[in-house]
């Protein structure tokens, strides 16, 4: 089944990015990684001069596969020095390793069909990092909203998917989800994302 973005998905996701609020206790490790984030500002916008993909969309996404390790490559954390092993394996198809993580990047978001998204919106990004990260929450867990967006806010409690595949629906997420960075940034006033 494919999900696509409708109007009540895009609600949805407007609605939950509203009502979102930090958890107690994780506003300085946001803050933190927001700060990291932002210092590494230019090299996130040279990835989004060669794919179109905003800046803070690829640094979320670098954030949640590679903790910010410009060791890694951007589809799922695996170390830049060989093509990816973990899904989506053998990547990048062209070129051989060591890749630059900017190589990497590119390819990671050409890979998921990031690079033909015209409108950048809050809705659509959200729905596209869902998709990066796969809609196995929504289609299989429905009762958990994806940790990929919402950990360390008011919209998640815990479950996660530990690997490939596998869910553990006790398992709490370490990882600060991409709307909660996001909603950091614009309350720190870093981005504008238009709804």
């Amino acid at each position: 089944m494919a999900i696509t973005l409708t109007p009540k998905l895009k609600k949805e996701y407007e609605d939950l990015f509203a009502t979102c609020i930090n958890k107690p206790g994780k506003q300085l490790s946001i803050e933190k990684l927001v700060g990291r984030i932002v210092a590494n500002r230019t090299r996130y916008e040279a990835v989004e001069t060669l794919t179109g993909v905003p800046w803070y969309v690829v640094a979320a996404i670098h954030s949640l596969e590679g903790s910010l390790s410009f060791k890694t490559h951007l589809h799922n954390g695996d170390p830049l020095t060989a093509k990816t092993i973990h899904v989506p394996k053998n990547r990048p198809a062209a070129g051989s390793p060591p890749f630059t993580w900017e190589e990497s990047a590119t390819d990671a978001l050409t890979f998921d069909n990031l690079t033909s998204v015209k409108s950048w919106n809050l809705a659509m990004i959200l729905f596209r990092l869902e998709g990066f990260n796969g809609f196995g929450y929504r289609t299989k867990h429905p009762d958990v909203l994806t940790p990929y967006l919402w950990s360390f806010s008011n919209h998640y409690t815990k479950g996660k998917f530990v690997a490939d595949g596998k869910f553990d629906p006790d398992f709490v997420s370490g990882q600060c989800g991409a709307a909660v960075i996001f909603k950091q940034m614009i309350l720190a006033k870093v981005i504008a994302i238009p709804i």
